[in-house]
């Protein structure tokens, strides 16, 4: 083993004084006519490196940790390795030029770089043949930032981060480590903090309650649903029957999480079997809190660590995908939580967030607010959208939050707001983000699904860009859901009177593409679960539920039911206890599991029912206006095919009861929700008959009017 001391040289004094750019003094350089190489090693008195295949020990005087050594001119960076502090003997970071290219500064300055998600971050790579990690992170405002992980014993002083200049782009390429290495970011803010953060485009994190950033390789996963995504766009406007997932309270085992693969076969034999076609699931994006259900974000790239790893979560989506199941998730692009850690003054700035706190921080939810009028932030968003779909390969992303994103004075009072250019309310850049956001997923990857969780009557949630509209293909319900369940908590006896809370969605279901929702929103904080909400005795509360499933099933629009809903959870949803499955060992629950799955399967099979969901073409009434006994009747038709569906909103039962609707020539009961199997009366319409009027022509037909029920006939007309 060779010793060298170290060669007095002022480049000490001058890295230590700019430390926007160490590769200016460290790693291999060319001094008066010499080749050197240059270390840094804070505290320490000697170190090794290897030169030419020979271990070479360099000392220094004093502890400032400075060595350099002179080698001969023909030395590449591929010649020698260094010694890292946690004894990983690998090529020297300071040896290689910048891995972030000019065309990716371009792209990212004008907040068009739809792949960010390949080149910020901390990102697996191979680099003049070398493999280790590159990292990039923006911090524009700061005056230094490190790279602090797992092979430098997170000393933010061994490996400061290189300045991209005006980009705000910090680089480092560190050859020799690989997947699953923890790390950070140290960023010396323009406020004098020190703040260490996490990588705000991480592929995977460490499981709460610590937080560093974990490198995953999200390229090798052998994906097998190639024939899936082809045909997205014929499924696009077929039945959509999802069923909303909470996956770390959906099934556990003896108390604790399933993983993404253990996950998959399960809930894939479940929904498979319950008849939907899609599972909704609340974000798996990583959040620190459970009881945030994932709605606060700190990794918006990165799958919850919950449940595994991302080649586990690949593992889910393609296991589903291979058995008919599509894939929505619940994406929060409205807000970010304050944890230290995360996106809050990332550089020591409001870098991420507006600085105005009546513009950037929401007294709802104590979060912090997106600029999207910054074309870096929209363009962190724009890609982490765009990364659900190519890596992970989604079927399609819910908004969350979007009525606060589109209004300034969301959930404030005079005063607390400030309007916009023209003086109103709306928050236009975030209206163009969310036009941008829709353009370029549908270019990149037509047949995916993009909802609105839109809770307002902003105009065109759901239109076409080239219309005027937002450009999202579908948008929650959320006026339906709340006059429905507001008609449902009535006792049947006053429910003549508010017939108007069930036929007023009729006049704008029309104006947008909906999906008609009864989610998680609805059984929390007080709220009760479902069957807990309806009236009456335990027969009729759940006739009531099986009445208010199978009436969102025959009203226009998508549907979506969250889990414990099909089994009669009377408890109110906890997100750390698993659904109450053991209620399937009583009748009552396991008819009405029987009746959700045997519906959505009809569904399915009738394209009546959603073959025109967004046109008035596929929809007639037959009668709203029997207030007395609470029935409303109607039509869903497609070409040549028609139904009619009767709903008795009373627990009355009328053995003959009349429906007027002319030409019918042939009809026949084909679903029932008061059938016996299902924990009903049996009292079905094995033979309803048409009732003509003198001269021989039909009028109408005649049935019996089953209680608190859904009755569905085929009708073929003359």
């Amino acid at each position: 083993m060779s010793k060298v001391i170290q060669k007095s040289s002022d480049w000490k004094k001058s890295f230590q004084e700019t430390m926007y750019n160490p590769h200016h003094f460290l790693g291999l350089h060319t001094a008066k006519e010499e080749k050197v190489i240059r270390l840094f090693r804070p505290g320490a008195s000697k170190v090794h490196i290897e030169l030419f295949g020979k271990i070479m020990e360099l000392s220094s005087e004093g502890q400032q940790g400075f060595f350099e050594i002179p080698v001969p001119k023909k030395t590449t960076a591929k010649d020698y390795k260094v010694y890292h502090q946690n004894g990983l003997l690998s090529h020297d970071p300071y040896a290689f030029l910048p891995t972030f290219g000019e065309l990716d500064k371009h792209l990212f300055s004008e907040g068009l770089h739809y792949e960010l998600y390949n080149v910020l971050g901390g990102r697996l790579a191979e680099v003049d043949g070398c493999k280790g990690v590159k990292f990039a992170v923006w911090a524009p405002n700061a005056m230094r930032v490190s790279l602090i992980a797992d092979f430098n014993y997170w000393d933010g002083r061994a490996n400061p981060m290189r300045s991209l200049g005006s980009t705000g782009i910090w680089e480092l390429f560190v050859p020799g480590i690989g997947e699953g290495e923890k790390y950070k970011f140290e960023v010396h803010g323009e406020d004098g903090r020190l703040r260490v953060k996490s990588d705000p485009l991480a592929y995977s994190s460490e499981l709460r309650p610590n937080n560093a950033s974990v490198i995953r390789d999200v390229d090798r996963f052998a994906w097998q649903d190639g024939d899936w995504a082809s045909k997205r766009k014929e499924r696009f406007g077929k039945a959509c029957a999802i069923y909303e997932v909470h996956l770390g309270s959906w099934k556990k085992n003896n108390g604790t999480f399933l993983n993404y693969r253990e996950m998959a076969h399960k809930l894939a034999e479940y929904v498979k079997e319950m008849g939907f076609t899609h599972v909704e699931l609340m974000p798996v994006s990583e959040h620190p809190l459970d009881e945030s259900w994932g709605y606060q974000v700190t990794g918006f790239y990165a799958v919850t660590s919950r449940f595994g790893t991302p080649e586990d979560f690949q593992y889910f989506v393609n296991h589903l995908h291979l058995n008919g199941i599509g894939v929505i998730l619940d994406w929060v692009p409205a807000h970010f939580p304050t944890d230290d850690f995360s996106l809050a003054q990332f550089d020591g700035s409001y870098l991420y967030e507006h600085a105005d706190p009546r513009q950037g921080f929401h007294p709802h939810w104590n979060t912090y607010i997106f600029n999207y009028g910054r074309k870096e932030v929209a363009n962190f968003l724009l890609a982490c959208a765009l990364y659900w779909f190519d890596k992970m390969h989604v079927d399609g992303l819910r908004v969350d939050a979007v009525a606060s994103m589109l209004y300034l004075d969301y959930g404030r009072k005079d005063g607390e707001w400030v309007p916009n250019f023209y003086g109103g309310k709306e928050n236009l850049e975030a209206i163009e983000f969310l036009k941008h956001l829709n353009s370029i997923v549908h270019e990149r990857f037509p047949g995916v699904m993009m909802c609105a969780e839109e809770s307002t009557a902003f105009t065109g949630v759901s239109h076409p860009l080239e219309w005027g509209g937002l450009g999202f293909d579908f948008k929650w319900n959320m006026g339906w859901m709340n006059d429905t369940l507001r008609y449902f908590h009535k006792d049947p006896v006053h429910r003549k009177f508010h017939q108007n809370e069930l036929t007023f969605s009729l006049i704008y279901a029309f104006t947008e593409r909906f999906i008609l929702v009864l989610s998680h929103d609805e059984v929390v904080h007080g709220k009760k679960n479902l069957i807990s909400k309806m009236p009456g005795d335990t027969w009729q509360k759940f006739a009531n539920v099986r009445l208010i499933y199978s009436y969102m099933i025959c009203h226009p629009g998508k549907k979506l039911l969250f889990m414990g809903m099909e089994v009669g959870q009377w408890d109110e949803w906890y997100c750390k206890a698993e659904v109450q499955w053991f209620l399937l060992d009583y009748p009552y629950h396991r008819g009405l599991q029987e009746c959700i799955k045997k519906l959505n399967h009809f569904y399915q099979g009738h394209q009546a029912l959603w073959r025109y969901d967004e046109q008035s073409k596929g929809f007639e009434w037959i009668d709203f206006s029997d207030h007395d006994n609470s029935v409303i009747c109607y039509l869903r038709k497609a070409d040549n095919a028609y139904v009619a569906c009767v709903h008795n909103f009373t627990p009355n039962c009328l053995s003959e009861y009349f429906v007027r609707l002319g030409n019918v020539g042939k009809i026949k009961e084909i679903f029932n929700t008061d059938r016996e199997e299902f924990g009903g009366s049996g009292k079905i319409n094995a033979q309803p008959w048409i009732v003509k009027d003198e001269g021989g022509q039909p009028i109408g037909f005649m049935m019996q009017l089953a209680p608190l029920a859904t009755m569905i006939f085929e009708v073929e007309f003359v």
